[in-house]
């Protein structure tokens, strides 16, 4: 089942009355499927958080169509583009975006409770995700009140708790040291392939890459490759994407 179709997709920045255009993203096509994990990677300036910005609504596309779940999003209009992104879209920041004024499982819970799920539902699902990420043992804590790789595990449960179509990464490790990014990939790698989640990430750093599937080349604003991970191990998967890197100026991460 397709989940994300991106075709001709084209973003430009720039005045209306003669001033300087700047083309972000030039006629990109894209297909993501149910149950994939896609990393999308480019040099700085590449183009792929403008790219992020557009699926997930925040910015609006100069032409094209992208559409998540059979709906064209640019076509949605307030308040049911809320509601769009509210049931169908999971979101993952660097910076946790928790609230400090409210416990992990209050944080976690949110999204079902604005769109009235029931209590007992509620129990249910946040029972389940947060076993599997490991962090029931914390959920009466405030995020000042635990690490960082606890506050961005809660951050992914909240992003997944109310079964969103598409999960967006936009960094998620960057604020991680090492041992919490791979606690991170490895609850993510595990909601993709036992919870069939679909997860689009964009990452610099290609260790995080690594745990996906598929990665996307993003560069002066087009789609430069894709490499599928396949039957590859991690390891292999790795060294492949630190080559196309060098090739077209991406940040390259020696961490494994």
């Amino acid at each position: 089942m397709e989940v994300l179709n991106i075709q001709n997709l084209k973003k430009v920045y720039g005045s209306r009355f003669g001033g300087v255009k700047y083309t972000a993203l030039d006629n990109i096509d894209l297909k993501v499927n149910e149950g994939e994990f896609v990393g999308i990677m480019g040099p700085s300036g590449s183009g792929k958080t403008t790219f992020l910005n557009v699926i997930s609504t925040i910015d609006k596309p100069t032409s094209g169509k992208v559409e998540i779940d059979g709906r064209d999003i640019s076509q949605l209009k307030e308040p049911h583009l809320s509601a769009f992104r509210r049931d169908k879209l999971g979101f993952i920041f660097q910076d946790f975006n928790l609230l400090d004024n409210m416990t992990l499982k209050e944080n976690i819970v949110l999204p079902l409770a604005l769109a009235n799920t029931s209590y007992d539902e509620i129990q249910k699902r946040l029972k389940e995700i947060t076993s599997k990420l490991g962090i029931s043992e914390v959920l009466n804590k405030h995020p000042y009140e635990v690490s960082g790789g606890q506050k961005q595990r809660a951050a992914a449960a909240r992003a997944i708790i109310s079964n969103p179509s598409l999960i967006l990464g936009d960094e998620p490790t960057g604020a991680l040291d090492s041992k919490s990014s791979k606690e991170l990939l490895s609850a993510m790698q595990y909601l993709n392939e036992k919870n069939k989640a679909t997860i689009l990430m964009v990452t610099h750093d290609t260790f995080a890459a690594s745990y996906c599937k598929r990665v996307i080349f993003i560069k002066d604003g087009k789609l430069f490759n894709e490499i599928y991970k396949g039957d590859m191990s991690r390891k292999d998967f790795y060294q492949k994407l630190l080559k196309v890197l060098s090739v077209i100026g991406g940040d390259i991460d020696e961490n494994i």
